[in-house]
């Protein structure tokens, strides 16, 4: 795969690392061992998976004389607070379109990244109900900044398009490096499946580098089938933009939404728990939303024997941390 002929920002430090769970996978006793990705260390007000995406993302925006930049998330959107971040590094204007997807989940004074989207000098929030058109909502705003001589760029939800996917086909080859040079190998790869591009991009990564290793998405969302869909759709729209000679077969997206709960956002028992047991045996802070719930299909993905004895298995960990400080209270119910 060649990316050099994209536009792309320099945010990256370096490979993030892969860590041994020996802890964790003890603590399972289903003898199957367990990594991690630690994609939680990226650089970034507070670190994530989306400095990989916005690497290309801004790029772009700034090839086409952006000097502000238009996105939108939920309520506690960890894609907000990155993209407001770099936004910072780059001298370019940040404004936000937040969804509240649960219905007086929003307040400006709320901790987690509400409280970093004031720090990082957002230059206007606009909050809309839940299942508004938000790309309208956003072009809506940029026709706004227009009328008053900015240049707008709108990045999507989760900078979840071709071109912020090309961040995850960019780790796939990454991470392939990392095992080549460990001799390590690695069985099944699981990540957080929401918006779509981190999922979408290491599929194409996995497939461009002829890794031959399945990934498999567990759900922050939507339906098996709905976010299957959109997912291979994003896959092969990155795997053309990178000019791949191969097409990606629809079975190749896999995804399991039996961890959503309630909701987006809601929490889960399995989901407290997740947080908890990464924290208490390896040190690893999850968020509520993303890396909770997909913490919480592989331990029970694990559990219930659906890899075999002796595998090895990645856990791609996307970061969000800081909307823990959020949700105190749903962890704070256990004691």
């Amino acid at each position: 795969m060649n990316f050099t002929k994209f536009p792309r920002r320099a945010y990256l430090q370096g490979a993030t690392p892969i860590e041994r769970m020996e802890n964790l996978s003890k603590a399972l006793g289903k003898d199957v061992n367990l990594f991690v990705k630690r994609d939680d260390l990226l650089p970034g007000a507070g670190g994530g998976n989306k400095t990989r995406k916005l690497e290309f993302s801004l790029a772009d925006a700034l090839e086409q004389g952006a000097d502000t930049i238009i996105t939108c998330g939920a309520v506690q959107s960890n894609h907000s607070r990155l993209t407001a971040s770099w936004c910072c590094k780059e001298n370019l204007d940040c404004h936000l379109i937040l969804e509240e997807r649960v219905k007086g989940t929003y307040s400006p004074e709320a901790s987690g990244n509400n409280f970093l989207f004031d720090l990082l000098n957002i230059k206007s929030i606009a909050v809309v109900p839940g299942g508004s058109d938000m790309m309208a909502e956003m072009r809506k705003k940029g026709d706004e900044l227009k009328s008053h001589g900015k240049k707008p760029y709108i990045v999507p939800g989760g900078a979840s398009n071709a071109i912020g996917a090309l961040g995850y086909a960019v780790c796939a080859e990454e991470i392939m490096n990392q095992l080549n040079v460990a001799h390590l190998g690695i069985d099944h790869i699981v990540v957080p499946s929401g918006s779509a591009g981190t999922h979408a991009g290491m599929v194409a990564g996995m497939f461009g580098t002829n890794a031959n290793i399945p990934v498999s998405g567990v759900n922050v969302s939507r339906p098996k089938k709905d976010q299957e869909d959109i997912v291979h759709n994003l896959a092969e729209e990155t795997a053309q933009k990178l000019e791949m000679k191969m097409s990606i077969p629809r079975e190749a997206v896999v995804c399991y939404d039996q961890y959503v709960g309630p909701g987006y956002s809601l929490p889960t028992d399995s989901m407290v728990e997740a947080v908890r047991i990464f924290a208490k045996h390896e040190a690893i802070l999850l968020d509520p939303v993303y890396s909770g719930k997909a913490a919480a299909g592989l331990l029970d993905l694990v559990r219930c024997g659906h890899f075999p004895r002796g595998s090895n298995v990645l856990f791609l960990h996307t970061g969000g941390s800081p909307a823990l400080y959020a949700c105190m209270q749903t962890f704070r119910k256990e004691n």
